[in-house]
This record gives C-alpha cells, structure tokens and sequence, in this order.
C-alpha cells in the first residue's frame, strides 16, 4: 500500500528529490560487486546504478508517474512485500525509505529474502543528530524521527551488525532531504521545497518557521551558527548501513 504521505506530497518530488552525485557515489560503493539490484521504496529513482541490472519497487502511482523516461522497470509494490523469488538479485538497496514502511522488520526480512550478497541501506540515526533546524526551531521533528525511525541498534539485533558510514551533507547537496540545506537556512521557509520533505507533512510547523524566519531577519541566525559558513560538509545523522550476506 502507498504511504499516504507520498500521496500528499509527491507532485514535482522528482525535480527537488534529485540523487547527489556524491552520496551516490557512496551507494554504489557500498553495493560492491553486484551486477543486479532491487531498489525499495524506489520513488523516482534516485540512486538507482545507471550500469546495473535493476529493478525498481514503490507502492506510489503518484511517485511511480514521476520516473524518467528510461528508468528502471518499476513494479508498484511494497516492501512487506517483494514481488521477486528469493536470492533474486545481487543487493536490495533502500534509500531513506525505511520509516515509510509499515513494519520496517518485515521489509528488512523481505530484503534478505531477495538479495544474494549485500544489502544497502541508507538512513537516519536519531541519537547522532544535533541539527540546528530540529534543536532550535522544530524538535517536534525530532520527536517524530524518534517515533518512525528504526534505531540501528533494533537494525542490527535484527540483521546482525551492519557496516556503518556516516554520511556528510555537502553544504551543496542537490537532493532535497530535510538535512540538505543545513547552510541554506532560507530554503526551509519556501513551501515547495518542504513539500519534497516528507515531515513536515506530519507536523505544524508554522511557529517555528515563524521563528526561524524572523532570527534570518534579524541575523541571530547567522550569529548563532556562523560556525556553519566556514563548513563544506556537516554530519546531521545520515547513515549508510551495508550488510554483506553470508555465502
């Protein structure tokens, strides 16, 4: 089933949530020597590997409508439910999907089910975040990450322990995350950019914008976090979680 959030927000994802040639770089190094890959939660394909034999899952009609022309095949599913006979592919790889899920353990299990050698995961690790946006401005987001996003520990007791590689936001960072304009402050008050984050569709988050707001206004903001200007890349809490699998 789509996650109804999707459903909201997904008009124009596809020109704001575009892969960063960077962390991409970093999913296809973590998926190794695959030559095919299953990519959950797909969306508009991000990050899908150009070289390799993919196949695209995402509940989403909205989301699917959105994928390029010559983009992977893509089957409208979920990943409680992979469509695919087992050890069908090299990887199973997810991308900032997984608390989208309705049970992240059984699209876990599924992606074990389907993959021979890795699985890839990227993520978002609660307890390793100290982002300004959710620490001065909107911790209800931060609450809420702690409510949808599997801790790694759970992960981990549940896939055994993964490799884990933090990964940086470049102050530049082109796909439109909710922690990709850490620099660009103003961003997170243009509403068309939030509709491509995915919680704010969840919160009120009127007040604390308004507060945003009127500390760029005033220049708190830039006192408060000038340390940031000096900075090319800042680690928020965005992990890639790599497990290789055992045979």
């Amino acid at each position: 089933m789509a996650s109804p959030i999707y459903e909201t927000i997904g008009e124009g994802y596809a020109a704001r949530r575009r892969a960063d040639p960077r962390i991409g770089a970093m999913v296809q190094t973590a998926l190794g020597p695959a030559r095919s890959v299953i990519n959950v939660g797909a969306g508009t394909g991000s990050y899908e590997p150009a070289d390799l034999e993919v196949l695209a899952v995402e509940p989403s009609a909205r989301m699917i409508a959105q994928r390029p022309p010559g983009a992977a095949p893509c089957v409208q599913a979920s990943a409680e439910a992979l469509p695919v006979a087992d050890g069908a592919f090299d990887a199973a790889m997810a991308v900032l999907t997984i608390h989208h899920w309705s049970d992240w353990r059984r699209g876990l299990a599924e992606m074990r089910r389907v993959a021979r050698g890795r699985i890839v995961l990227l993520t978002f690790d609660v307890d390793a975040s100290d982002f300004w946006l959710t620490r001065d401005y909107l911790p209800e987001l931060l609450e809420l990450d702690r409510r949808i996003m599997p801790p790694l520990a759970a992960m981990a007791a549940e896939m055994g322990r993964p490799e884990v590689t933090p990964v940086p936001v470049l102050h530049d960072c082109v796909d439109g995350f909710l922690g990709a304009y850490w620099r660009r402050p103003e961003v997170y008050l243009d509403p068309v950019a939030r509709r491509s984050m995915s919680p704010f569709a969840r919160i009120d988050a009127g007040p604390g914008l308004a507060r945003l707001a009127a500390d760029l206004e005033s220049g708190a903001w830039c006192e408060r976090n000038a340390d940031l200007r000096t900075l090319d890349a800042l680690d928020i809490g965005y992990r890639l979680l790599t497990w290789t699998l055992p045979g």
